[in-house]
């Protein structure tokens, strides 16, 4: 028969998804609703189940690029081990088929006790072990293995109310599920993250997950359960939400601490941005120190060697218009404006959070020289790439404008002060597409500055900038600048314990056509950090750790590695 009561058991076992011997009669389920309405509580539970299980799945993809970097790497580690997860727990849940409800019902419990709690997990053991990967391949293992295991559970349970053939079924079932997680993967960006950042998004997201899966079974299946198998589910849940308000109150002092084990005891601004974390430390006497997304960007102790090994340089000829890709922070900017013939400086920064802090907080804006009050600087909130995109590139049918003090719209000199090349988020902004750009927004004679990652300690990812900016047009006069890290810095970059470490920056010159020559302006301020034989001098030891014949990175091949 092409169509066939569901409910009617198999032979030689219990009914189909039905208890096992000594619980309720064989048959269909005993429901307190109309099986139609039986059927749709279950598809809505597993709209509400896909979108939580989407909501973790991108929690541990963000909390992992955050804590370790690399997001490219993290995500095919939690995606891969994940769906290789969800198979063994699709495998596992045949054995809970005669026990589908009572199943069901721990399965959502335990999920929503992992997914919920698993980026404190995650971010306690980067704060206080040091070390988050492990726990990161642990929660996508256990949390993959419980998503696997609902499809079939839920199979089971409406197969066992509704009298649809089993294709149809299963074409409900996964319009549910895909519409759930299309649900999810649009409320994580836009309305967990933001409004509740990731950790107490987390925490919710497994209060609803346990709320739906318990209700779902002890309402809708509670004639199937055995007194102690409900009392079971009851105990459970309830405990589940227990720990999970527990923690969401808990949260914020919980974040506190964590934020000390990881940067010491001198945090004193720490704000979610619409972009990013950012932490200020020290002030008020004490040496400022810069975190974005837990990575060390400016410390107090020695940013000046790198802004003005950055800066200088490039101002060496026309400097009247100027522009500053990212170094939102203000720093590069002060730079600029110690010549007084500078007439714009024009700054575009991702991060407004940035920008804002930069003006209002006495220490960095004292830092930076309250250049944001300078009536010369004018700042833009953009995507660099997009901005040079839509200001030079071919096509500006957006009405995107430029520089109103530019009198053609170039600049004489850019600095490009980004994050390292090896952060995945930048790569787009060290590619041969970008550089392109960059070149067409050069008045003639103009000079580019580049922050192109170290090149003692990733050699490779900064000659590749090298390549890359001659591959767009450019002649390149390599050079570097020496800095210090700090004993103990956040990130992917972190180092605990034992003396300051010595490190360096390294640097790019670059021109349209020839290799520029490395000096200083006639006309330059005195400087702390840097003179004409300490540019020579950097320029060889740069020169030392060349990598001859790399290939340049594009957008479609990206090529920074370490």
């Amino acid at each position: 028969m092409i169509e066939q009561s569901v409910s009617s058991p198999p032979q030689g076992g219990p009914p189909h998804g039905g208890p096992p011997p000594g619980g309720p009669p064989e048959g269909g389920a005993r429901l307190p609703v109309r099986p139609d309405a039986g059927r749709f509580l279950i598809l809505a539970v597993v709209f509400v189940c896909a979108a939580c299980g989407l909501v973790y799945e991108l929690e541990l993809v963000a909390l992992a690029s955050y804590l370790i970097g690399d997001s490219v790497t993290q995500a095919s580690v939690v995606l891969s081990v994940m769906v290789f997860a969800m198979g063994i727990g699709s495998l596992l849940a045949k054995r809970l088929r005669p026990w589908a409800a009572v199943g069901f019902g721990l399965v959502e419990a335990a999920l929503a006790l992992l997914g919920g709690c698993s980026a404190l997990v995650l971010y306690a053991s980067f704060a206080w072990v040091g070390e988050s990967r492990f726990a990161l391949v642990g929660f996508s293992l256990a949390i993959g293995v419980l998503i696997g295991a609902e499809i079939p559970l839920l199979m089971t349970l409406i197969q066992r109310v509704s009298r649809q053939d089993a294709g149809g079924t299963v074409a409900d079932l996964f319009a549910a599920d895909y519409v759930g997680a299309l649900v999810g993967g649009l409320a994580f960006p836009f309305l967990l993250l933001p409004w509740l950042g990731q950790l107490t998004g987390a925490l919710l997201t497994g209060a609803v997950n346990a709320l739906a899966g318990g209700a779902l079974v002890l309402w809708v299946f509670r004639r199937d359960l055995t007194p102690r198998s409900r009392l079971l589910l009851v105990f459970v849940n309830v405990l589940v939400l227990a720990v999970l308000a527990a923690a969401a109150v808990l949260v914020d002092d919980f974040e506190r601490a964590a934020r000390r084990a990881v940067y010491g005891d001198g945090v004193r601004v720490a704000v979610h941005t619409e972009v990013q974390e950012v932490v200020l430390t020290g002030g008020r006497g004490e040496p400022l120190d810069l975190y974005l997304d837990g990575r060390l960007r400016v410390s107090e102790r020695d940013e000046y060697r790198y802004h003005e090994a950055l800066v200088h340089p490039a101002m060496r000829g026309p400097h009247g218009r100027v522009l500053v890709l990212g170094g939102g922070d203000g720093l590069a900017a002060r730079e600029v404006l110690r010549y007084g013939d500078v007439r714009s400086v024009t700054v575009v920064e991702l991060d407004p959070g940035v920008v804002r802090l930069a003006r209002t907080d006495p220490a960095l804006s004292a830092l930076n020289g309250h250049a944001y009050d300078d009536p010369r600087v004018r700042a833009v909130t953009a995507d660099a790439f997009a901005w040079l995109r839509g200001v030079r590139g071919p096509d500006r049918s957006d009405g995107v404008r430029g520089d109103e003090d530019a009198d053609d719209g170039t600049y004489d000199v850019i600095v490009s002060d980004l994050p390292n090349p090896g952060i995945t988020a930048s790569t787009k902004l060290y590619s041969e597409e970008f550089y392109g750009l960059a070149r067409g927004a050069l008045a003639p004679g103009g000079r580019l500055a580049v922050h192109a990652g170290s090149p003692t300690a990733q050699p490779r990812t900064y000659w590749t900038v090298d390549a890359t900016l001659r591959a767009a047009g450019f002649g390149t006069t390599p050079y570097r600048a020496e800095g210090r890290l700090t004993r103990f810095t956040a990130g992917p970059d972190r180092v605990r314990g034992g003396p300051p470490a010595t490190g360096d920056w390294g640097l790019v010159l670059a021109a349209p056509g020839r290799p520029p020559a490395l000096g200083l302006a006639a006309d330059a301020p005195r400087l702390r950090s840097l003179t004409l034989p300490e540019l020579a001098s950097d320029a060889r030891e740069a020169a030392d750790s060349r990598r001859a014949d790399l290939p340049p990175s594009t957008l479609v091949h990206p090529r920074y590695g370490g």
